[in-house]
């Protein structure tokens, strides 16, 4: 009886240890940390055309949420990642997805937004592969630090420009329905 025990709590403390997700063939960690700042998985899901995953996306909060408007309305630190697993997903067509959500979350008004959107564009120019991953930061106050792999690529300043590029996945016509359920924890 001591050895089932002992074999039970050892599992459960390597589990809590190694906390990740899966979402389809991704796994996502648990907690992140950008900074000082500790986030955890609020939720996730996984974008799919014509039955084919293309990448995932998990948002990362400081406490969770399942309301959309209170997600883009704050001003916490918090993060998107999203995790290439097609290699349909291109630079070209992310970027093209980016500029689609945009318009979509300004309503087609991105005028004062037209410079730091090209900019933020310009950071994915470079070729995607399976298994790349992008951190979308929001710094408190500041605006949005983007990773790949891990490697920061820049920065967009303002809290308008986060409220906008997490619309694209938050808003009432995100990107992909999936997802947005997913990032509020509302499906698996």
């Amino acid at each position: 009886m001591k050895i089932i025990t002992t074999f039970i709590l050892a599992f459960l403390l390597t589990s809590v240890v190694t906390a990740q997700v899966r979402i389809g063939d991704v796994v996502l960690p648990y907690k992140v940390t950008f900074g000082e700042e500790e986030l955890t998985l609020n939720g996730a899901g996984m974008r799919s055309i014509i039955g084919i995953d293309t990448y995932s996306g998990g948002l990362y909060t400081k406490q969770k949420f399942n309301d959309p408007k209170v997600i883009l309305d704050s001003d916490e630190p918090m993060s998107i990642r999203l995790n290439i697993v097609s290699k349909k997903v291109t630079n070209s067509r992310m970027i093209k997805v980016f500029r689609k959500g945009f318009d979509d979350a300004l309503f087609g008004n991105t005028e004062n937004m037209d410079d730091r959107i090209n900019d933020f564009l310009k950071l994915f120019s470079s070729p995607m592969q399976i298994n790349d991953y992008f951190d979308l930061v929001y710094i408190k106050g500041k605006g949005i630090k983007t990773f790949k792999n891990g490697e920061e690529l820049g920065f967009i300043e303002g809290r308008d420009f986060k409220y906008a590029l997490f619309k694209i996945w938050l808003g009432n016509e995100p990107a992909c329905k999936l997802i947005k359920g997913g990032m509020l924890g509302l499906s698996q």
